[in-house]
């Protein structure tokens, strides 16, 4: 499940699944290369993640969500940047290059 996260409570929900389930988080730049590779290593991880809960946010359209995940799970914004949340904390974090299917597998034990 990918949900769009452009509302406070968009994110509210997902931290809120986040105290049952893990969740991801992606960052993702629409003006930036490095982001779209990013983001193509986050959907070819997503063909096998099940029913993984994910939030999505347009760093550039959403900009205030994008502040927002920083400031209330202390982890410094950067784009692309995918988060791992587990009971409201942030469990594991990546950027850039960093960010492949295989380290959020590695990340979620998928």
């Amino acid at each position: 499940m990918v949900l769009e996260l452009r509302q406070h409570r968009d994110l509210e929900q997902l931290l809120q699944r986040s105290k049952t389930d893990p969740v991801l988080i992606f960052k993702h730049s629409t003006q930036c290369s490095v982001s779209d590779q990013a983001y193509e290593e986050f959907t070819r991880f997503l063909e096998n993640a099940g029913d993984l809960a994910c939030g999505v946010v347009l760093v550039i359209e959403n900009r205030d969500i994008s502040n927002a995940i920083a400031a209330r799970l202390g982890v410094r914004h950067e784009s692309p940047q995918a988060i791992v949340v587990k009971d409201g904390k942030p469990e594991w974090n990546a950027s850039h290059w960093s960010i492949t299917s295989e380290a959020l597998g590695h990340a979620l034990r998928f």
